[in-house]
């Protein structure tokens, strides 16, 4: 019996298949490296009281090895796994089991107000860094198949937004904000990128920014951090205490910086200079400059991740890799945002700087996936 001859695609896949893209790796390698640098920065003044200068950066690089077996295992991965609906449907039920687990007294962690991590044999994560990457796989799935519908409201992208919508809700009672918004935001950039309209998205940003005004005036501490942000340093003894460190060390830094290791905000002034505010440490010890290149690699990597989504032959790839590099880059603008006073106070780390081997290991298992489509990218 003569064999059927390979789908035009098939063949197409096969001439043009490429090793990954390596501009993403080098852009990844970059950001690695300044983050371990900066984590050193951030926290060998509290790690030497504890007798090891280089705790954080052990933890971290440990996290980072997991990251690097993760990212060699899901590059190599043919990205159409990510499609089967059995593979959604289990990072779906596995998110919301997580999300609901997270937020009973007693099971979740509970530090500084919310309960944002399970402990699980001695590991600590966020369940939320799972569930963003999940909405990512759902939304990169239905998309793809339902491509004419999004043109539609009610038909296409209200029923697309009840599955984030569920996990911003579930992220909200933690609570925590910031992350349970990126997720809306990332979903709606794929939207867009999908074909929905511009006049739909519109009123959707806007419908979504009136009723977070209102969630944040419905309680006196998030109405204080919403009004701190605008004058921090009036409000130094309390809500904006944070902000206002955060300005002090990234202003001190002037044009090149104190020097690696030089800065003086870590030694008990700022809170989280290793998490959510490390950003504010490369102010300081590297300078206008320093920040400037941090920007200026993270805008390369949403470059690279893009340039592969829009050369990927296949809508489901596309919107796959599009979706990943926003959830990065979308996080990434939003903490660097929130240091350097342009938007209120919330908890959100800077992807690859960010103290925290889990998040870092999940956020390269991800970049892996990207890689996994630039292989059957065009030249």
């Amino acid at each position: 019996m003569n064999q059927p001859k390979p789908l035009f695609a098939d063949r197409y896949l096969k001439k043009h298949r490429t090793g990954v893209d390596h501009t993403l790796l080098a852009v990844l390698a970059l950001l690695l490296m300044g983050g371990l640098l900066t984590l050193f920065s951030a926290t060998y003044y509290k790690a030497v009281q504890s007798g090891d200068a280089l705790l954080e950066v052990k933890r971290q690089l440990v996290g980072i090895a997991l990251g690097a077996v993760l990212m060699l295992v899901t590059s190599r991965i043919p990205y159409a796994f990510w499609r089967d609906p059995r593979v959604v449907v289990g990072a779906l039920a596995a998110s919301y089991v997580l999300l609901i687990l997270v937020i009973i007294p007693g099971i979740g962690v509970f530090l500084n107000g919310s309960r944002r991590w399970l402990n699980i044999a001695g590991m600590s994560f966020q369940p939320s860094e799972v569930a963003k990457i999940a909405s990512v796989l759902y939304l990169a799935s239905t998309l793809s198949f339902r491509l004419g519908q999004v043109e539609h409201f009610w038909k296409g992208i209200v029923p697309l937004l009840i599955v984030p919508g569920l996990m911003f809700l579930l992220i909200l009672e933690q609570p925590n904000l910031s992350t349970a918004g990126s997720i809306v935001i990332v979903a709606v950039l794929m939207m867009l990128l999908a074909g929905a309209k511009w006049g739909h998205l519109t009123f959707m940003g806007v419908a979504g920014f009136c009723l977070g005004a209102v969630y944040a005036w419905t309680e006196p501490y998030r109405r204080e951090r919403l009004l701190s942000f605008r004058d921090p340093f009036a409000q130094m003894s309390d809500e904006g205490y944070q902000l206002s460190q955060s300005l002090i060390a990234i202003g001190s830094g002037g044009l090149f910086g104190r020097g690696l290791g030089q800065g003086r905000q870590k030694f008990s002034f700022l809170p989280y200079p290793e998490s959510d505010f490390i950003f504010a440490i490369v102010g300081e010890d590297f300078g206008l400059f320093g920040c400037v290149i941090v920007i200026l690699l993270f805008v390369a990597f949403a470059f690279a991740g893009m340039r592969i989504a829009v050369s990927c032959p296949d809508r489901y790839g596309c919107l796959l890799a599009a979706g990943l590099t926003a959830m990065i880059s979308v996080q990434a603008v939003l903490n660097i945002a929130v240091v350097i006073g342009v938007m209120p106070t919330t908890g959100l780390p800077l992807p690859f700087f960010s103290a925290g081997g889990t998040s870092i290991s999940l956020l390269m298992a991800s970049t892996g996936i990207i890689l996994s489509v630039s292989r059957s990218s065009q030249r």
